[in-house]
Formats: C-alpha cells, structure tokens, sequence
C-alpha cells in the first residue's frame, strides 16, 4: 500500500498524503528506537500522531505492512551512508572504497543500534521477528536489502577484476556448497568464479559476525573496546584480498 510513484507533479491531496506516509514512518522508528520492537504498534503510532489506530489503515495494510516501508527506509539510510563513504574514498580504488565501507557500516551499526537490530536481528533478541516481513523479493524491504548487499558484493568483485586473489577451484569446496554458491551466482550482475563467491561470503560472515556481536554485547565476554579486534579482522581481510598495501595506505591517512 503505503507511497507509490507518481508519472507527474502530485497533486495537492497526494502531496498530503505521502507527507502523512512519511511521518507515520518517522514516529514508528522513533516509537522503535525508545521502546524497541514490542511499542512499535499502530495503536502507539497513532497516539504519536493523534490519530485513532484504524486511520492509519488508509495508509498501511497492517502493522507488517508499515514495518516493510521502514525496514526498506532504513535500508536505503544505510546504503546512502555507504555509498557516501565509498565515493569519498581517497584514492577512489575499489579496495580502498571497500575498507571505507567496511568502517562506515560498523559507525552506522554503533551509533544505531535500535536500527540494526531491525534490519538484522539476532538469536533471541531481534527487533521486529522475521517471520514479520514478506520474504517475497518484490516486497519493499527485499528490494533495499538486495541493494545494500550489492554494494559489498560489487566493490568485492571490482577488487578481483582490477587484482585477481587467491580464490579456490570448484573441485577443491564441497559440491553441496558449490551447487548453493552457483544458485546464489545466478543473482548477480556478473558472472565469476564460483570461487571469488566463496571467498567473498567468508569475508562477509568475517566483517558482519564481528559488527553483529559487538552490537549485540555478544563480545563483551572479553572486549570493552571492539574497534581494535574489528580493525585485526579487516587487515586479515585485507591479506585475503591482497590489499594489505592499501589497508596501511589508508590507515596512515
């Protein structure tokens, strides 16, 4: 339901309404930031906004319905602070936009943690449970997810297409990982080596897992201060890659 694209200039009554849109989508993640995912409720949203909880179903299906639209809202806030950092990078390599995006998704993890955990969740602790969104790939928050993924996914392969690393032969990983990377390759805008796959999803579970945990106070078992176990595993990703030169480069600067 919710805003969709007009082919001309909105008229006054649609301008109105996909304000009203944007702010029920404003105070359901401020009611999710202060009470986490249990206040997030439409009777709560619409106290928020003085309005009666069956009035926001002229905007949003179902309470499901409304946190698609701001999990994809979040999702296109992350991307934009990612794609910001990876543009900026100096100099504008793949490798070094990679590590400036690796940084800057752990920043936005630390500074919104309410907001992560309703993008990613965790065992037991998630924000807003699974089963509540569509996993349809057209729905909304699938389609910013896809997004955010592509950006990793994107700088991983520029890496190996301007600097080939190491990466492992088909017959060299298990056949039952192989047949799920080359179903997982069939989503990608280009086609490359089952291989550069693999060793970009490791990276992936390396540089996520570490942020997930820390968020989640999963680390604090032994670290007050992750920044420099987060920082270990990145030049071990980087000596994967073969981009420990810039690593340095960057870290000089």
């Amino acid at each position: 339901m919710a805003d969709a694209p007009a082919a001309g200039p909105l008229s006054r009554r649609d301008r109105a309404r996909a304000d009203t849109v944007r702010e029920i989508k404003q105070t359901a993640r401020r009611v999710l930031v202060e009470h986490g995912g249990e206040g997030v409720a439409l009777r709560a949203i619409a106290r928020e906004m003085g309005m009666t909880a069956p009035g926001l179903y002229r905007y949003f299906d179902s309470r499901e319905d409304l946190l698609e639209h701001v999990v994809a809202d979040l999702y296109d806030e992350l991307c934009a602070h990612l794609e910001a950092a990876r543009d900026a990078a100096d100099p504008a390599t793949p490798a070094v936009g990679l590590l400036t995006c690796s940084r800057a998704f752990r920043r936005w993890a630390i500074t919104h943690h309410r907001e992560f955990g309703m993008l990613f969740g965790s065992a037991g602790e998630a924000v807003v449970p699974t089963e509540a969104l569509r996993r349809d790939e057209d729905s909304p928050a699938q389609a910013a997810a896809r997004r955010f993924g592509a950006i990793f996914a994107g700088l991983v392969a520029q890496v190996y297409l301007a600097h080939p690393f190491p990466v492992p032969a088909d017959e060299e990983m298990d056949p039952a990982l192989v047949a799920q990377l080359r179903e997982w390759m069939a989503k990608f805008p280009l086609e490359l080596p089952l291989g550069v796959v693999r060793v970009f999803l490791s990276c992936w579970v390396r540089l996520y897992g570490l942020v997930a945990m820390e968020i989640f106070g999963h680390l604090k078992f032994a670290l007050e201060d992750a920044e420099p176990m987060f920082e270990s595993e990145l030049h071990g990703m980087a000596e994967v890659l073969g981009i420990v030169d810039q690593y340095a480069e960057v870290r000089r600067t």
